[in-house]
C-alpha cells in the first residue's frame, strides 16, 4: 500500500464534507480511464438505475485498479462525469461501498450533456499512487 496525506480542510479553505481538498504521495502513478457501467461482456448492467450502474462501475474501477496492482486505499483524485447531478447521492452511496470515508481521495463532479450513449449515466475515472 502507498503512503498517502490527506489534507481535508487546509488553512483558509472550507472542509470538505464529501473528498478531500489535497491527496498527496510518492509512488508509480496509475490513471483509470472513466468506467461506465459495463460487465465483462460489454453489456450495460442497471438501465435506469443510478444506484446500480454506480455499483457496476465501482466494481470496474476495483479490477482496473487492481490489474495496476493498486487498491482503492491507493487512489489520489477521483473524476466523475455525470448526465444529472441528481444521481450523486447513488454515487457517493456506491463510493462508501468500495472506499474508506474517513480517507476520501480528492474529487471533482461535472454535469455533462451527454455519455457515449444515452443509456449512460454516469462515468468515473480515477488517479491512484502506488508505492514503487
Amino acid at each position: 500500500m502507498s503512503r498517502l496525506t490527506h489534507i481535508r480542510a487546509p488553512e483558509g479553505v472550507a472542509p470538505a464534507t464529501a473528498y478531500t481538498h489535497v491527496v498527496m504521495g510518492t509512488g508509480r502513478f496509475i490513471a483509470i480511464s472513466g468506467q461506465l457501467a459495463l460487465d465483462e461482456d460489454g453489456k450495460l448492467v442497471g438501465e435506469g438505475d443510478a444506484a446500480v450502474q454506480a455499483l457496476r462501475v465501482f466494481e470496474n474501477l476495483r479490477r482496473c485498479l487492481a490489474a495496476a496492482g493498486a487498491t482503492f486505499d491507493d487512489v489520489v483524485k477521483l473524476t466523475y462525469f455525470v448526465t444529472d447531478m441528481a444521481h450523486m447521492p447513488a454515487i457517493r452511496a456506491a463510493r462508501d461501498a468500495f472506499l474508506d470515508p474517513g480517507r476520501l481521495p480528492a474529487a471533482s463532479a461535472m454535469q455533462v450533456g451527454a455519455l457515449v450513449a444515452p443509456e449512460y449515466l454516469m462515468e468515473i475515472e480515477a488517479f491512484a499512487v502506488v508505492a514503487e
